[in-house]
């Protein structure tokens, strides 16, 4: 695959959002990969997760980070990019590129921080929709996404139902549970309270120097969603940290390494506003949203809709995208539903894709 590069697509049409609000002008950045065949039937839309970006392959030039999605994209891969042209596109709301919080609003230099409008799944869907548009591409091969990603490939079923022939949507929901929504309280709890919050003014450059220890803080708590007990037992097993003494006041466990670890690197490049806003925005979906049942949402959807869950998924376990399933049976809508045995939990797909990746191709070839 060749080297990716990232674009920056500017928009001046007003976009109407669920809020009632208007984001007049927006930018959406995005990577491609593969080749846009004459007659642009063989584009794939490939939604990101939640702290995700639209980098879902390849590796940037003097980096040694491939994108979130490599073992599944590319040459020979799941999704062929021999064959396929894969568009990701940075979700609006968050802090890659697309438009912001930390955007200037007005085209002025003062950044909208807590006066950016809440947004939507739906409204993240409708801007990549505006985004395929001003590429000529009107119908998709498929929509592909997992975890945040999924609902946006369910809210594209859901608002432009002729647009895809296939959604495949992983390890996600058909509306957000309490359980969830009880555990981001508390991650976005961690950060407004924290006193270098300052209300969304503080200085970006202060944060670069020493991390937001709130945002560190709901990142921790994340990882208790994304990994299963199960899995961080066989991934820690009770270790200590060599280094430190057992009887030691703040002497870690293996596991405490690593959730230090891994807070502190993602503070350094992901956003606390940013956080807060896909957070809502997570947290307020539901795709019946307007409708008196899952089943009357979906009784217009007409791409062929692949659900895939996997089995030790806590935090959209099975059952929830089995109530997806029944909705569709309900209405004679052609899908499929397939259980990965996995052993990751919810992160299961991002790093178990040899699991599953044969399943995408066959659909993708069929």
């Amino acid at each position: 695959m060749r080297t990716p590069k990232p674009q920056i697509a500017h928009f001046t049409s007003p976009l109407y959002l669920d809020s009632g609000r208007i984001l007049e002008p927006f930018e959406l950045a995005y990577e491609t990969y593969g080749t846009l065949n004459t007659d642009k039937s063989n584009a794939i839309l490939v939604a990101h997760a939640f702290s995700g970006s639209h980098h879902a392959a390849g590796i940037y030039e003097g980096e040694n980070k491939a994108g979130w999605w490599n073992d599944l994209i590319g040459s020979g891969k799941g999704i062929d990019t021999d064959h396929f042209f894969v568009i990701c596109i940075n979700a609006l709301g968050s802090c890659y590129g697309s438009t912001c919080a930390l955007s200037p609003q007005n085209q002025g230099a003062i950044p909208y921080r807590l006066k950016f409008p809440v947004i939507t799944i739906p409204d993240i869907v409708r801007s990549q929709k505006v985004l395929l548009a001003s590429l000529g591409i009107d119908k998709l091969k498929a929509v592909i996404g997992g975890s945040m990603g999924g609902m946006i490939a369910l809210s594209f079923a859901k608002l432009y139902p002729k647009c895809a022939e296939h959604i495949i949507a992983l390890a996600t929901t058909h509306a957000t549970s309490d359980y969830v929504i009880a555990v981001h309280k508390i991650m976005c709890d961690a950060i407004t309270k924290d006193p270098r919050f300052k209300a969304g003014n503080y200085l970006i450059s202060e944060l670069a120097e020493l991390p937001l220890a709130g945002l560190a803080l709901a990142r921790m708590i994340g990882y208790l969603q994304y990994l299963s007990p199960r899995a961080m037992q066989r991934k820690f097993n009770h270790r200590y940290v060599d280094s430190d003494g057992l009887y030691e006041l703040f002497g870690r466990f293996e596991v405490s390494r690593y959730l230090d670890y891994n807070a502190q690197s993602f503070c350094r490049y992901f956003d606390p506003l940013c956080y807060l806003y896909l957070a809502k925005a997570l947290c307020i979906y539901d795709l019946s949203l307007g409708h008196e049942n899952l089943e009357d949402a979906t009784k217009e959807f007409h791409s062929c809709i692949h659900l895939i869950a996997f089995s030790d998924d806590t935090m959209f376990p099975p059952y929830e995208m089995w109530r997806i399933k029944q909705a569709l049976q309900y209405n004679n809508k052609p899908h499929t539903f397939h259980e990965v045995q996995s052993q990751t939990g919810h992160d299961s797909f991002l790093v178990e894709v040899p699991l599953f990746e044969h399943y995408i191709k066959h659909i993708l070839a069929a």
